[in-house]
């Protein structure tokens, strides 16, 4: 890794270059745009060793360039013969495993590192003849499949599987005969631990690993059968040795030129988990060809399995593609104009009857900024109401008060980097590895490669809690009194940050008399951790280079969500863990634009940047830029809503992209709610469980339809591109608002997202110098983001944003749950995400191998609950709270313990919805519902049946852990000698041949 500090200089073929200490030489030659052969480097995975085709001369030896440091005054030379000789052999030696045949391949797209090197060494013809492997193609995932034929060993899959996704599925056999890369040490990759992240395929260099997406469909050729696509292959490698590689490669890079006429490739940001991750999709018409990520600034190659092979929503025949309207006990479908006038005339009649706050609004985190803006525009400016809302409310309201009360923010305090520099990451609350996969990546990463410690407080056993160094089982609901615990220790042992707390925080008096009773021993009575990790925990923050907190619905699905998020965050600045790298709070946000649907102000009680809408020079400004007064008091959230539907005060609601009827909780009485509304308007992509409910269903454009920007969980503003023309008549949701805002008479002008943001930066400090240009490609901005452009990549460098720049210590309070576990209900039922699906899976479940994966939801159950009730994977059981009863099948696992229940939020049944068993409970502070505050019984309806999970789930395979590729074994093979070791350097670069040449190790 290059370290900070002053530049020193290198010779290159003759002349002086400036490097980065501690860097690797390859890093210094491709920056000084030297053309030097590098087949297996990535520089995203660093060295791997195994190509060899990067050799160059340092002060008169040959040497790999990728694994070789700059040091002040190295001569480096490229061009001499011995490095020249020593390149051609090892390429040749990696020929020899590969069958050339670019212009019928499927990957001849220009971006083939095979190919792309063959043309930069001018290769001729092969010294060593292919040797065909004797494997056949595994085919066996959903998603792409495994050449080996093709496979030149260059291990960038095992080193991205090891340690970039550190699933840790891959390895090559380099002791056999015939290597191979091998998952789970052998087996078909559907019977493997792969979890189908996509790293592997990503970054082959060659039609190796391959996107079954892409194959028959990339080029003029390749979509031949079998025996004629042999024939081409044939007619290519038999007039190879007389003709040679160039003419060869010339037709195929004609061939790859005219597929850029056809095959589209669009800038886009991911629609799933609130990572952010940022990609290419490749896009033939409407044919989703592959995702290609390469240098995001959230995720650089990194995927997951939804983003990388989730698309298939976006082509579904169950689009919406025209609006619908209710009819009787059904809907028809309508025109436009229809449609938009019956909103208009429906709202004006409701408004004009019982006022503007009879209306409510709520808008999506799956949208764009620029869409939640107009939502909130639409309910304040053109109806005039505050009930306005996201679902953020369901999910990371607490975060946010905990933060806004103690350091002003409610967003990251840095970036996903800095998890990744931290001494010590504790994660609460959060399932990281399926809820944000590559997010998760970086933490494992650093965790297994640079020795951080990972500790986890948990209720499940995930994969997370498995790898931590320490793992803690607190009771639900009792993380606030472990916090707080932990926080007196700190003060009580003197080990807290004093001129850290003297210089930059309020409040110390308060707070530790507000810790007086939460001692070692009171906190191992209620939490039921030991004292010893208590203390070990405490110990652990205080003394560690930067502790990072993440924390999720674990957290602030309590009803104490506000209060634990607070105690967390008193924990950091008691130990001094803001306004520096690699520390601070990470509430890591679940959609794709929760943060930026909260940043646009479609809440009850903020306008953009979280503007008070009681302040009147907030509502001031506004007037003066829209041309109308805002209304003055907060509005009803979405909790709130659904009260006041069953108390006759909210007649009306616009919902747009959420599927509110089995997202929120007590999904019954949220029904009876919807059944009672007299107008009720659904925008979605999808017609939803919710959309049922409505009146009119207006069908609106996925992400690659449209132009937008997404803010993720670390503040991160980016933008996504349109890749194809909406579905049908489908639109994109900021049309759709302006239709239905100029019908109520707005007189609205936007014919570009861009002209949307310029106006939320005229009107938001936070977005101040956002705008589409900073923005263009793969830039990004993290907020605040001042009017010049800069951003904030580190909050809080120069202080709090609070008058005095210091932050506060905020005296909480511990909130009991509501509902533990009774005689009559005795099962603590918990929830959450799992990976393979997103939320309810409205999504995901219209991707066919997504579904071979996991076919619908279950229930976890402990192997001794199982074994005293007399159940196995596959058992029918009735689930049944104070609030409603689901029917779906047991999977017995020990990720849960004892009387401890799990089910994942995702189904294609509404009838099995998690929140037909959650109550109505929540959060004190925010409202956000306590789904995690919920006790069950369980009734055994069968006992035997089919497993809910399939074998070729990834939970069933055996991962092999390795220190990625292992090239060392490959070294050691007795057919291995270093390229150029049959050499002897002469004076002046001139070479010698040895006549006890041994040959490679694919001879």
């Amino acid at each position: 890794m290059p370290v900070a500090g002053p530049e020193i200089q290198i010779s290159i073929d003759g002349g002086s270059y400036a490097a980065r200490p501690g860097e690797h030489l390859v890093d210094a030659l491709n920056r000084a745009r030297v053309e030097l052969p590098q087949v297996c480097y990535h520089p995203q995975l660093g060295p791997i060793q195994t190509c060899d085709t990067c050799i160059v001369e340092v002060n008169g030896g040959l040497v790999r360039a990728c694994a070789t440091p700059v040091s002040e005054g190295m001569q480096v030379r490229t061009a001499v013969q011995a490095a020249q000789t020593a390149r051609e052999e090892a390429f040749d030696r990696i020929l020899a495993n590969h069958l050339l045949y670019c212009t019928v391949c499927d990957n001849n797209n220009g971006n083939c590192t095979v190919h792309n090197t063959t043309k930069l060494m001018g290769v001729q013809h092969q010294n060593r003849p292919f040797q065909p492997k004797p494997y056949a193609k595994d085919e066996t995932n959903p998603f792409y499949r495994y050449d080996p034929d093709q496979c030149i060993l260059c291990g960038r899959c095992v080193e991205a599987c090891q340690n970039l996704q550190v699933n840790e599925t891959l390895t090559i056999n380099w002791e056999d005969p015939n290597p191979r890369v091998l998952w789970d040490g052998g087996k078909p990759i559907d019977e493997s631990s792969c979890v189908s992240c996509g790293h592997c395929v990503t970054v082959c260099p060659c039609n190796a690993l391959m996107e079954k997406s892409m194959l028959g469909e990339a080029g003029y050729f390749t979509g031949m059968e079998l025996p004629v696509f042999n024939s081409a292959v044939a007619i290519v490698k038999n007039v190879e040795p007389s003709v040679g590689y160039v003419p060869i490669l010339n037709v195929s890079e004609i061939e790859a030129a005219g597929r850029e006429g056809y095959i589209e490739r669009t800038k886009t940001v991911c629609t799933y988990c609130g990572v952010g991750c940022s990609f290419e999709v490749w896009t033939k018409d409407r044919h989703i060809l592959k995702i290609e990520p390469f240098d995001g600034p959230a995720n650089g190659v990194s995927t997951c399995i939804k983003g990388k092979f989730g698309w298939d929503y976006v082509n579904s025949t169950e689009r919406l593609t025209t609006p619908l309207i209710r009819e009787g006990n059904g809907f028809r479908e309508a025109t436009w104009d229809e449609a938009l006038g019956l909103i208009a005339r429906r709202i004006t009649e409701i408004r004009r009857e019982s006022g503007p706050d009879a209306l409510a609004f709520i808008a999506s985190s799956k949208t764009t900024n620029e869409e939640g803006f107009l939502m909130q525009k639409l309910a304040r400016s053109v109806v005039g109401t505050n009930n306005m809302d996201n679902c953020s409310r369901y999910c990371q309201s607490p975060a946010t008060m905990g933060l806004w009360r103690t350091v002003g923010y409610g967003g990251d305090s840095g970036g996903i980097i800095d998890l990744e520099k931290a001494g010590l990451v504790i994660g609460i609350g959060t399932n990281t590895a399926e809820s944000h996969p590559v997010l998760a990546t970086r933490v494992k990463r650093a965790h297994k490669l640079r020795g951080q410690k990972l500790i986890v407080a948990d209720l499940r056993e995930h994969e997370m809690a498995r790898r931590a160094d320490l793992f803690v089982q607190p009771n639900p609901g009792t993380d606030f009194v472990w916090l707080n615990a932990v926080s007196r220790y700190i003060l009580d042992h003197g080990l807290e940050k004093k001129d850290f707390l003297a210089q930059w925080v309020n409040g110390m008096e308060e707070f530790r008399a507000s810790l007086e009773g939460y001692t070692l021993e009171y906190a191992e009575q209620v939490t039921g951790i030991s004292q010893d990790k208590i203390r070990q925990i405490a110990e652990e923050v205080a003394t560690a280079d930067g502790t990072c907190v993440m924390w999720a619905m674990g957290v602030t699905q309590q009803m104490g969500g506000s209060e634990t998020s607070t105690a967390i965050s008193n924990m950091l600045l008691v130990s001094g863990n803001y306004m520096r790298p690699g520390a601070g709070s990470y509430p890591l946000r679940g959609h794709n634009n929760v943060q930026g649907a909260s940043d646009m102000g479609a809440m009850p009680g903020f306008v953009t940047g979280y503007q008070r809408v009681d302040d009147p020079a907030v509502r001031a400004k506004y007037a003066a830029i829209w041309g109308t007064e805002l209304p003055v008091n907060k509005g009803l959230d979405n909790h709130e809503m659904v009260h006041a539907i069953h108390e006759g005060k909210l007649r009306a609601m616009y919902l747009k992209g959420e599927e509110m009827s089995i997202v929120d909780s007590n999904a019954n009485y949220v029904d009876a709610a919807l059944e009672k509304l007299d107008f009720f308007v659904v925008q979605d992509v999808f017609f939803s469980h919710t959309a049922s409910f409505a009146d009119v269903v207006l069908p609106a454009s996925p992400s690659l339809e449209k132009d937008g920007t997404f803010t993720n969980t670390e503040r991160r503003i980016q933008r996504l591109y349109k890749a194809m023309e909406p579905m049908g008549g489908s639109k994109p949701d900021w049309e759709i608002i302006q239709l239905v805002a100029n019908r109520l008479g707005a007189g609205w002008t936007y014919t570009h997202p861009s002209q949307i943001m310029d106006e939320i930066a005229s009107l938001t400090p936070l977005y101040a110098g956002v705008n589409y240009a900073r923005l263009e490609g793969f830039k990004s901005l993290q907020w605040p983001v001042h009017p010049d452009g800069t951003d904030t990549p580190l909050l809080f460098v120069d202080g709090f944003p609070f008058p005095d720049k210091k932050a506060r210590l905020y005296p909480a309070e511990f909130v009991a749950p509501v509902e533990p576990p009774t005689e009559e209900y005795d099962l603590h039922f918990n929830n959450g995400r799992m990976l393979e699906h997103f939320h309810e899976g409205n999504m995901t479940f219209k991707a066919p191998g997504i579904v071979a994966k996991v076919p619908g939801t279950f229930v976890e159950v402990s192997p001794e609950l199982a074994q005293q009730r007399g159940l196995k994977s596959g058992s029918l059981v009735r689930l049944v709270s104070r609030h409603g009863a689901v029917r779906l099948p047991v999977l017995v696992t020990n990720r849960v313990i004892g009387k401890q229940l799990y089910m994942p939020m995702n189904t294609q049944d509404a009838a099995q919805a998690v929140n037909r068993l959650t109550g109505s409970h929540a959060d004190h502070v925010t409202h956000t519902p306590a789904y995690k505050d919920t006790a069950v019984r369980m009734e055994i309806l069968s006992v035997d049946g089919t497993p809910p999970l399939p074998r070729t789930n990834h939970r069933f395979g055996h991962p092999t852990p390795q220190r990625g590729v292992e090239v060392e074994r490959k070294w050691r093979r007795p057919d291995y000698v270093f390229p150029g070791s049959s050499l002897t350097m002469m004076e002046g670069g001139s070479l010698n041949a040895r006549s006890d040449y041994v040959g490679g190790a694919d001879d």
